[in-house]
């Protein structure tokens, strides 16, 4: 396994409520992009599922698909993702799904995470093996 690390830039950001529940907590849909860079060069889009509770705080979960460079290959995946904010920052952990890949990076398989202060800024790490 390769260690990847770096940061990415979230470039766009959209959510919308489709479901109100008791006491102002809510189910939402996020979708965003992003720019890598780091051991991971390139673009990304996500889509996220979350659940607000009443304090604010929330939990997720989502798809992401990365195109990009990751050790010098060209290609494209998707992870799956899940976790938590806690009304300042996020922190989340990622899986690339398995047979996602192309390209150059066919094959690739790994796992990480990253952590987001409220603002467009977040650092990630992914352990890959590139197939």
């Amino acid at each position: 396994m390769t260690k990847t690390r770096g940061r990415f830039q979230v470039t766009s950001m959209h959510e919308d409520t489709y479901e109100e529940l008791a006491a102002g907590a809510k189910l939402t849909r996020a979708w965003g992009e992003q720019a890598f860079d780091g051991d991971l060069e390139g673009d990304g889009t996500v889509q996220w599922l979350m659940s607000y509770r009443r304090d604010g705080t929330a939990r997720f979960v989502g798809l992401w698909h990365v195109t990009g460079v990751v050790g010098g290959r060209k290609g494209s995946f998707v992870m799956d993702s899940q976790g938590d904010f806690d009304g300042a920052s996020s922190k989340g952990a990622w899986t690339i799904v398995a047979g996602s890949g192309t390209d150059e990076l066919e094959g690739i398989r790994g796992a990480g995470g990253f952590e987001a202060a409220r603002g467009t800024e977040a650092t990630y790490e992914l352990d890959v093996e590139l197939g």
